[in-house]
Formats: C-alpha cells, sequence, structure tokens
C-alpha cells in the first residue's frame, strides 16, 4: 500500500494520543511501516496506563493506595515493576539528599493542594505534617517485593517521577518493537526523544519561562536539542498564576519561590523529573551535586 507523505518526500509522521495520570501522553513517530508504529505507540500507550493503574494513590485497587492503607500496620507486598519502581525512587531520594522526595503527601495536604484552592497552613501544622515526610519512613523488603511504612499516614505521592518512569518504560517498548526515531511526552514537561526526525540531528524543545501575567502564554526561555535523551521541566507555575507555588521543598515544608523554573536532561524520564524537581527545590547545592554524580547531564534554571 502506498504511504501518503509530506511535501519534502518523508512519510507523514504517526501521533497517537492517551490521557492518564491526570495528563495528556503523546507520541509521534517516524519510520517505513506507518501500521507497525502505530501498533508500537498503541502498545506503549498501554503501557502508561498500566503503570497509571499501579502507581495513582487515588484509585484504590492501586498498589499505593494499599500501602497507604494498610503498610503502616504490617508488610504489603507489590508487583515486581512497583517494587523496581520504589527502589529506583529510593536511589533518586538518596541521590538528591532529600530535595527529592515523594512523601511529600501530608505537606500537599497541609496547604490544600489536595484539592479546591491552597492556602496559608496553621503554622502547627507544617511541623506536624513534616513529622510523616521522609524517605527514611519507608522500608523496602527484596525477599517479598515487601514495602513497610514506619508510620500511619505517611504517604507516597509519583508525582514528581511517576510520568518519567511510564515515559521509560513506554521507550523499552517501543525500542523493542525496532522504532528508531520518535518523541513521546506526558503533559509536555516529561519527555523523551529517540533518535532524531528524518533530516534532522536531533529532536528540538522550546523551554517556557515565566508568564508575565495570569493570562498571558509561556515565553519562551531556551531552545534544547536532545536525541536517545530525555528532557524534564519543572515550574512553580505549573497549576495556578495566585497563591503559593505548588511545588514544596520536602526538607522544610515551604513553597519554592514563585516563578522559578528547572529543567534537565538526562538519560532517564524518571532521573530527569526527580533531579529537575530538586533543582527547582535547591539549585544552589542541586546544581553543582547533579554534575558531580551525572558529568554529562545538561540543565536550565529561571
Amino acid at each position: 500500500m502506498a504511504m501518503t507523505r509530506s511535501g519534502d518526500g518523508e512519510p507523514f509522521p504517526v501521533r497517537v494520543a492517551r490521557v492518564a495520570m491526570a495528563t495528556r501522553f503523546e507520541i509521534v513517530l517516524h519510520g517505513p511501516r506507518p501500521e507497525a508504529l502505530r501498533a508500537a505507540a498503541e502498545e506503549a500507550l498501554e503501557e502508561i496506563a498500566r503503570v497509571e493503574q499501579w502507581l495513582s494513590p487515588y484509585l484504590p485497587a492501586s498498589s499505593l493506595a494499599r500501602i497507604h492503607r494498610a503498610a503502616h500496620l504490617r508488610p504489603v507486598p507489590v508487583e515486581p515493576p512497583v517494587f523496581a519502581f520504589l527502589a529506583t525512587v529510593a536511589g533518586l531520594v538518596h541521590a538528591t539528599d532529600g530535595a527529592f522526595d515523594p512523601t511529600v503527601g501530608p505537606l500537599l495536604r497541609a496547604w490544600g493542594f489536595h484539592g479546591g484552592e491552597p492556602f496559608l497552613p496553621n503554622p502547627s501544622a507544617i511541623p506536624d505534617a513534616l513529622a510523616r515526610v521522609g524517605w527514611r519512613h519507608v522500608r523496602l523488603e527484596p525477599a517479598t517485593h515487601s514495602v513497610r511504612l514506619l508510620l500511619p499516614g505517611v504517604e507516597i505521592h509519583p508525582g514528581a517521577v511517576g510520568k518519567g518512569w511510564a515515559l521509560d518504560r513506554a521507550t523499552e517498548i517501543l525500542r523493542e518493537a525496532g522504532v528508531e526515531s520518535a518523541l513521546l511526552h506526558g503533559g509536555t514537561s516529561s519527555v523523551v526523544a529517540i533518535g532524531a526526525p528524518p533530516g534532522q540531528p536531533a529532536w528540538r524543545v522550546a523551554l517556557p519561562c515565566k508568564p508575565s501575567g495570569p493570562d498571558a502564554a509561556l515565553e519562551t526561555s531556551a531552545v534544547v536539542d536532545f536525541k536517545d535523551e530525555t528532557l524534564s521541566v519543572s515550574a512553580a507555575w505549573g497549576r495556578s498564576q495566585q497563591g503559593p507555588a505548588h511545588v514544596l521543598d520536602p526538607r522544610t515544608g515551604q513553597p519554592v519561590a514563585s516563578g522559578t523554573m528547572a529543567a534537565v536532561v538526562l538519560p532517564s524520564a524518571a532521573a530527569s523529573d526527580a533531579w529537575s524537581t530538586a533543582l527547582l527545590v535547591d539549585p544552589k547545592t542541586i546544581a553543582p551535586r547533579l554534575a558531580r554524580l551525572h558529568p554529562g547531564a545538561r540543565l536550565w534554571t529561571a
């Protein structure tokens, strides 16, 4: 069957998309067999949906929901991929010295980020929440693929790393299917580049900078070229132009500076997600730490 081609003779890209994890995931693929590309992309999107079923704390049957309900009473066994995710998270928390830590659930509640408009919490609420925040309260038991929470009320919220981990798994599926040119993103903030577009040396993505007003569009602050890498952008204006920033420092319980942005390029999307969050939280400390631990990393702050 003849393929439809663009004006320059290249086949039009295959595009697929799906809503998961409260965001839009999209995959753009180039290659000579569009039917095979679409099948691989649909399988990759199914994997992203599967990750949501495992990791969403809002789905009662998810692994994280089961952990939150019972792991403070007894070890809760989880699926091997979920245990692998949590082990990855543990390593990233350690690497970032706690500037990234997904146990921030109690702090999100204290600041009103679990629904409705954020608000200034009662002064006593922050210390109370901080007492239940920290990966030190999480125990992973490799022999049984089980998780134990050492205090009631400890919560693991994967928002800062779950999209990246899902994209990593989707990327593995595409590579195994022989895909050589694709761009994947989750909400445009977590992006994976496989190869490069036809006739180009790399994929090109624009980074946003702070809007000039509540109704203003994001402006471009830099352009990133990347190939067989991942890009993550964390910003303190992601949800609202009003009130406190929705990104919290898990060590102090305070919001990061409003209007700031951090971006990181690394081989793994989960890693770039975690490091961009840590860089947003503490750029002065994290930038040299990232450069030391990942000499090939690229980073931007604004």
